[in-house]
């Protein structure tokens, strides 16, 4: 890699903060000082990760080094965080942090004093690795495959793993065929019951064995992982739980997590709530759980402490009259309903040409109807904004009906 030479350390750390609109001048600027094109391409490409690698790393990627599929699976810095504060609560000493990348989790564990082996097959990632890891002297990188390592001549006591869950590009869905495979990464707990595994949030939850306690982590409103955690790394014991991480509007950082006291099996089946059976039962909120919670299975359990119902058969959209406690709001939108309509085609346009509705924003489950298709059939026009939300409303039989609900949102702490 021509940055981890002397001359390209140089010119990376000379180069000022990375600007699209000056990167063409810049290039040219430097070729002309008799800098490599290809040094030059390879310095600003770089530059171009560490902007967008601060949404994920803070001020940490002005230092790190990275390739394009090396940050698109790194672990946020908040969620890698929450990791490391696992094993320093567990009380363990050495930690393999199998097929680690670029190094993210890495860093978070040996930033709270764990030794820590950080093991990379690809030998170029594992360089990048290196570099990013430096500034902890705890924490060595081994190029080897993760299968390969003899743990207990390494010391460790605890594993993390992140299996390879892309081939050619594109997503693996199958746990089988990920790199290493989940059944060869479960089996490591009879050596190591201190294992955690980083996997796909979209895991079939047949898939979690009986032992592990499953945690699906949404950051500000997206889902980024789900997280596997066995022995000592799950002191709240087997289940399956929600953590919300968000940014508060005073910029401090909050973490909110949710659990099913009656769920102690993650393999089971979500509970089957009985939706409401028309629009009539449609009430004053609509409430939309987190894609954390969605995902653990947790739309019973947010439904029951509520006093709320989905509104429709499998629709993760819940309706009700009373606003959500204040400890339930960072696991759930609300909206006021304000009317509720048939999705009839001709009959939204005539609302929208009646009322000069020319900004819309619609949201949508458990239908055919692509926001933006819907958007462009309708030729908005005008001053007027409203927010809709397009969904299946009652049981699934002849008595579906797909509606519109007109909403606004209710301010909440979340």
């Amino acid at each position: 890699m021509p940055l981890l030479t002397p001359e390209g350390w140089a010119l990376l750390g000379s180069l000022p903060p990375y600007d699209e609109a000056e990167a063409l001048r810049l290039a040219e600027s430097l070729r002309e000082e008799g800098h490599s094109p290809g040094l030059v391409a390879a310095a600003l490409s770089q530059q171009r990760l560490r902007a967008r690698a601060e949404a994920k790393f803070g001020p940490f990627a002005a230092s790190m080094l990275f390739t394009p599929d090396g940050l698109e699976q790194a672990t946020r810095l908040s969620v890698a965080a929450r990791h490391a504060a696992r094993y320093a609560a567990a009380g363990v000493g050495g930690v393999a942090d199998l097929g680690c990348g670029i190094g993210g989790d890495a860093m978070a564990l040996a930033g709270l004093g764990l030794d820590v082996l950080a093991v990379e097959r690809d030998e170029a990632t594992a360089a990048l690795a290196t570099v990013n890891l430096m500034p902890f002297d705890r924490a060595r990188v081994r190029c080897a495959d993760a299968l390969g390592i003899d743990l207990r001549a390494e010391g460790v006591d605890a594993v993390f793993a992140d299996p390879a869950r892309r081939a050619g590009g594109r997503r693996v869905k199958d746990p089988e065929q990920w790199s290493p495979a989940l059944s060869e990464l479960l089996a490591m707990r009879q050596a190591v019951p201190a294992l955690g595994l980083k996997v796909a949030p979209g895991l079939d939850h047949g898939a979690i064995p009986d032992d592990a306690h499953a945690q699906w982590v949404s950051v500000d409103g997206t889902v980024v992982e789900a997280g596997l955690w066995f022995g000592p790394l799950a002191p709240e014991g087997p289940g399956r739980s929600a953590l919300v991480l968000s940014t508060g509007a005073d910029g401090e950082p909050r973490a909110r997590r949710l659990t099913d006291p009656a769920c102690t099996d993650p393999s089971a089946a979500p509970e089957q709530l009985e939706p409401v059976s028309s629009t009539a039962q449609i009430g004053e909120l609509l409430l939309e759980p987190d894609g954390a919670a969605i995902r653990a299975g947790l739309v019973a359990e947010l439904a029951r402490r509520t006093a709320s119902r989905p509104v429709g058969t499998r629709i993760a959209y819940l309706t009700g009259d009373t606003l959500p406690d204040e400890s339930l709001t960072a696991f759930l939108r609300c909206w006021r309903v304000r009317e509720v309509l048939p999705l009839n085609l001709k009959a939204l346009r005539a609302r929208v040409r009646e009322r000069g509705i020319g900004r819309l924003e619609i949201h949508k489950r458990g239908l055919p109807v692509s926001p933006d298709t819907l958007r462009a059939s309708l030729r908005l026009k005008g001053d007027g904004a409203e927010t809709w939300v397009a969904t299946r409303v009652g049981v699934r039989d002849e008595r579906d009906r797909g509606a519109v609900l007109v909403v606004e949102p209710v301010p909440t702490k979340r």
